[in-house]
């Protein structure tokens, strides 16, 4: 943790202190786990540091394919029911739509789930409400239409755990619902007819961690599994589920660290065009620091990627066209199979990531400009609130966390877009 930097404005002195607390070194407990696994006393005390104190939990973490997992079956207490709305949906040839979001995590699982029903036969098409119209989840009017155009089954992605509203309208149009979400639970849950969430299974689950696209992912294999027509579907999704998993900074822990694991090790060579076009686009070479195109590449010690180049490269462009843009351009990028195209999108996500860059530094820049020009005393008040107008609120939340890291205290900032705050 770093100490809070200079500042010009003498009353910007008085900042808090951020502190260190060192957790108390275990060194006979940790000499003891890196011989039995052949680790340095180091890392070992790191991982016990992390609350991993047993030799059956070091190795897990250190060798993800050593553990032991339960069926996916036996830990989502919905997973059967909603595999059978799936299936019948599909064999009667009724209209599934996907409900999705516009981050990467969302829009990784709405491209995941129409990879996969499109592959087995689903009739399947998804909607994303307006992050500047509408915000974030499910909602009446997507609900409504999704009747209108004659949808039996609608399944979210990535939210719906807190719409209570929207899908219970969606129950009294006759129109089923499928909730896959991971977010926190509400106090009362929406009368979907199936509820898939992490936050419902057991802590101790290595399927505790899942992300949205980790729910997605289950759900997706499950019915392929059941429906026996899992060739060729696994890895394609297993690339999706890593791309949202890292950039939805999903821990790397449990089932989450063995298959982002195998991800990481698929996306250099992928079988994706919009994953290809993606990390030539943005200068991502696997085992390299350098910013040469992965195309160009023939090195064989160049098999994987890193979790930074998703975390700080890959996924910030994916994320950007859901700040400021329409999330379809994601969508195509993820599930077309035509090179021209995911070519075509991969470039769209680049301007507009740069975009986003431009405009966060242009309002980081002016809300430093305010802070020093304001009598603040953050010493005394401990938090700080900025409000200013036109600022693009698809972007505010970054500039906020960067906001904490130079002041050291909470930071909120609001906006005025077209007469209303944000």
């Amino acid at each position: 943790m770093q100490e809070l930097p200079p500042s010009n404005s003498s009353h910007l002195h008085r900042l808090p202190n951020q502190r260190w607390q060192i957790y108390p070194p275990q060194a006979q407990q940790a000499d003891r786990l890196a011989a039995e696994i052949g680790l340095s006393p180091l890392l070992a005390q790191v991982l016990i540091n992390r609350g991993m104190d047993t030799l059956t939990e070091v190795q897990g973490f250190v060798e993800p394919e050593s553990l032991v997992l339960p069926a996916p079956m036996d830990e989502f207490p919905d997973l059967a029911v909603s595999v059978r709305l799936l299936r019948e949906a599909i064999s009667q040839g009724q209209k599934i739509a996907i409900c999705g979001d516009y981050d990467a995590d969302g829009m990784t699982s709405t491209a995941l789930l129409l990879r996969a029903l499109r592959a087995l036969g689903a009739n399947v098409d998804y909607a994303i409400p307006s992050r500047m119209r509408e915000g974030y989840g499910i909602n009446d009017r997507i609900v409504e239409e999704f009747h209108s155009e004659g949808v039996a089954l609608i399944l979210t992605v990535d939210n719906g755990i807190a719409a209570f509203g929207p899908v219970k309208r969606a129950r009294e149009l006759g129109v089923k619902v499928i909730i896959t979400d991971h977010h926190d639970l509400p106090p009362q849950l929406p009368p979907a007819d199936a509820i898939l969430n992490p936050k419902l299974i057991a802590e101790s689950s290595p399927y505790r961690g899942l992300a949205g696209v980790g729910v997605a992912y289950v759900l997706a294999i499950t019915l392929a599994q059941d429906l026996k027509k899992v060739g060729g579907l696994v890895n394609p999704l297993l690339e999706l589920f890593t791309l949202g998993t890292i950039a939805d900074l999903a821990p790397l822990t449990g089932v989450n660290r063995r298959w982002v694991k195998r991800g990481l090790r698929l996306l250099p060579h992928s079988q994706l065009a919009g994953v290809q076009a993606l990390i030539e686009v943005a200068g991502v070479q696997p085992g390299s620091s350098e910013n040469a195109p992965l195309l160009n590449s023939k090195s064989p010690t160049q098999n994987s990627l890193k979790p930074e180049d998703i975390g700080f490269r890959l996924g910030p462009r994916i994320n950007a066209v859901g700040r400021l843009a329409d999330p379809q351009i994601v969508i195509e990028l993820l599930t077309t199979d035509d090179r021209d195209l995911a070519l075509k999108r991969a470039q769209e996500c680049e301007q507009i990531n740069q975009r986003r860059q431009e405009l966060c530094i242009e309002i980081e820049q002016e809300a430093i400009a305010w802070c020093e020009e304001s009598s603040l005393n953050l010493q005394q008040e401990r938090v700080l609130v900025v409000v200013r107008p036109r600022w693009h609120h698809g972007v505010i939340g970054i500039v906020a966390s960067r906001l904490v890291e130079r002041y050291g205290v909470p930071v909120f900032i609001g906006t005025f877009e077209g007469g209303h705050g944000g």
